[in-house]
């Protein structure tokens, strides 16, 4: 290999070195992160598991800083470009976390190698520019100085990343930061960052991903991934069994970790009459596809039906039917900007002297967004509990309240892209187990990483629609029920901010398909997430990352009823758009649908006596005085994007 450098020994050893921590960091990798997926209780040696990882990001490392200094010295090839890129593609990928209790820290080191290729190599015209302006062949530091004094010039004069319309939410709003009135104020980035980098993240069209190309056997996959004895090369059509009940009972004693095993260990084959099992509500055809296709029952339970009716003279609820949309790690910023459609939806009932259904006029809605929604953690263990138990210390009294949603009457129904009996509940084994009456999970080792940065393919369509049709099956089945109905997605969990989109279009049209035949009478939805991006990024580099981190999105569509006061309780609605708000009021919100004008009467959770009250925050359907709230970071209130008043 040749380069313009007088000394050609210098040359080779340079290439030798980048090659050899190539290799060393992709075998560092598979030796110790692999074995530890699960995090560092289950490695057999922690300190020796900790010093592999130390060793993991010294090489990668050092390859990176080595990389980079051959960009910049104009010592480089085609082939070490190419090094540098599939580190960056493959750890990305593969590595997208965040802790090294989970998948370790290579995301960091590709991020930041993907910023100084972009920076050095393709940072757009204007560095092109001052390229051919300058004439620049060969490297020195006086013309890279005047590329950057340029570069510096052209941020500052045009601005491409300023953050006017950061603020902006739904019909013409804004965020209000009366800080009189609100006794603190949420303090706008300095710099938006996502108006140029959003070109070069968008992983689907960059690799032209099409859920519809086949890109390996997945039937061959299957019968790797799986030691189920009742499945065979000559199987075509797999059942999937019951996650709500299983094969043994209820799921309770296994473990979230090894459900996916005990899943894929217990499929059979449909075709099989031989084999007696329960009636499958998922199954994976072959027999017409290669990419195989999932066909979804959902069976109807007459006698569930009929139970949970019996039930429903207990309470009066606002909402006979709620359904929550949850999207992990999903900013209020980043929604406006991906969800347009599924926007458009709720936008089009946020006039709040009216909102009639033209087809069904004797039908009113109204719906709200809240602006300065603040998580308390940053990641979902820690937010869960506060938004579904109402409580946020591991205690053994916690109750989900999908429990008070059975007991007055409510069908329940949990939908989820991740292999877990219950994302609410996942690291909160104090918890008692509360099995959901149909639960949808997508168990599939053709599924794609639940943190990947582009459209999640599985046999041929993405993993949305696999969930709303489902949810669909079950809204439609259960008509005549109350309803409580969870959709839980992950697309949001990446670092570019940019495989949301691709799942717009079709939360939109579930939730447009219900609403034209009235299946929405008597309901609410919640659009909600946990907190705002948190995956390191690019966007780490700005103080955008840490606000939009700290405010997830939270949207709610209500279908009015006789028993709600407008001129109360709906005004309260409206005005707490701009208050400061936590989980606890959500959880609080919530049981309110469900309790009606009785939640006032309903006692406040304590250690002993369990209530669907949570004391540390409250409905908001009251009005929130923000004066009385404490401004302050501790277990139960944390509003650290709060500017406070002096």
């Amino acid at each position: 290999m040749k380069y313009k450098n007088k000394n050609g020994t210098y040359s080779k050893l340079l290439n030798i070195i980048s090659l050899v921590f190539f290799c060393l960091s992709y075998f560092l990798y598979y030796l110790s992160l692999e074995k530890c997926l699960l995090g560092v209780d289950v490695c057999g040696n922690k300190v020796k598991w900790i010093l592999k990882k130390i060793l993991q990001l010294s090489a990668s490392s050092i390859i990176s800083s080595l990389l980079f200094l051959f960009i910049i010295s104009n010592k480089i090839s085609r082939l070490h470009i190419f090094h540098f890129s599939v580190i960056f593609f493959y750890f990305y990928n593969i590595s997208h976390f965040y802790y090294f209790s989970d998948h370790g820290m290579f995301n960091f080191i590709g991020f930041f190698s993907l910023f100084s290729f972009i920076l050095i190599i393709g940072s757009l015209f204007k560095v092109f520019i001052s390229l051919i302006i300058i004439n620049i062949k060969e490297f020195n530091f006086k013309k890279f100085s005047i590329i950057l004094v340029l570069t510096l010039i052209y941020y500052n004069t045009f601005d491409p990343m300023n953050c006017d319309d950061w603020g902006k939410g739904l019909n013409n709003t804004f965020i209000e930061d009366d800080i009189n009135k609100y006794n603190c104020k949420v303090n706008f980035p300095k710099k938006c960052p996502y108006k140029i980098f959003k070109y070069f993240q968008d992983f689907t069209k960059i690799f032209h991903i099409n859920c519809s190309i086949p890109k390996a056997n997945n039937k061959y996959i299957i019968l790797t991934h799986s030691k189920s004895p009742y499945i065979n090369n000559n199987t075509n059509r797999f059942g999937f069994p019951l996650t709500n009940k299983g094969l043994i009972g209820k799921l309770d004693g296994i473990d979230d970790f090894l459900l996916k095993s005990f899943v894929l260990d217990n499929l059979f084959d449909v075709d099989n009459k031989t084999i007696k099992m329960i009636e499958p509500e998922l199954i994976l055809d072959f027999t017409k596809k290669e990419l195989g296709e999932y066909i979804i029952d959902l069976k109807y339970n007459k006698s569930l039906s009929k139970e949970r009716k019996s039930l429903e003279y207990k309470v009066s609820p606002y909402s006979s039917n709620i359904m929550i949309i949850f999207i992990d790690s999903v900013s209020r910023g980043n929604s406006i900007r991906q969800l347009r459609k599924t926007l458009k939806f709720f936008e089009n009932f946020m006039d709040y002297n009216g909102g009639f259904n033209k087809k069904y006029p004797s039908e009113k809605y109204h719906s709200f967004q809240f602006f300065k929604y603040h998580s308390f953690k940053n990641n979902t263990s820690g937010n869960f509990p506060r938004l579904f138990y109402g409580n946020g210390r591991n205690s053994k009294n916690l109750v989900l309240l999908t429990k008070y949603f059975k007991e007055n009457g409510y069908v329940t129904n949990y939908n989820s892209d991740s292999c877990q009996k219950d994302n609410i509940r996942t690291f909160h084994n104090f918890t008692e187990y509360e099995v959901y009456d149909h639960q949808f999970l997508l168990c599939d080792p053709n599924m794609f990483s639940y943190v990947s940065p582009s459209k999640k393919c599985l046999h041929g369509k993405t993993d949305v629609e696999y969930l709303c049709e489902y949810s669909n099956q079950f809204w439609r089945k259960y008509q005549k029920n109350r309803k409580f109905s969870i959709i839980v997605l992950n697309d949001g969990h990446e670092g570019t901010l940019e495989a949301l989109k691709y799942s717009d279009e079709y939360i939109y049209n579930y939730l447009n398909s219900l609403f034209n035949e009235n299946l929405f009478k008597d309901s609410s939805i919640l659009l909600l997430s946990d907190h705002g991006v948190v995956m390191p990024s690019i966007y780490s580099l700005f103080d955008f990352y840490s606000k939009e981190r700290g405010l997830p999105m939270l949207y709610l569509l209500i279908n009015d009823r006789k028993n709600i006061s407008y001129n109360e309780q709906y005004f309260n609605l409206h005005e707490n758009q701009q208050a400061f708000i936590t989980a606890f009021d959500i959880y609080n919100t919530i049981n309110h649908l469900l309790y009606g004008d009785f939640y006032i009467n309903i006692k406040n959770k304590t250690n002993y006596i369990d209530t669907p009250k949570s004391p540390f925050g409250q409905s908001l359907f009251f009005a929130i005085d923000q004066r009385q709230r404490p401004l302050f970071n501790n277990e139960h209130f944390q509003y650290i994007l709060c500017e406070k008043k002096n």
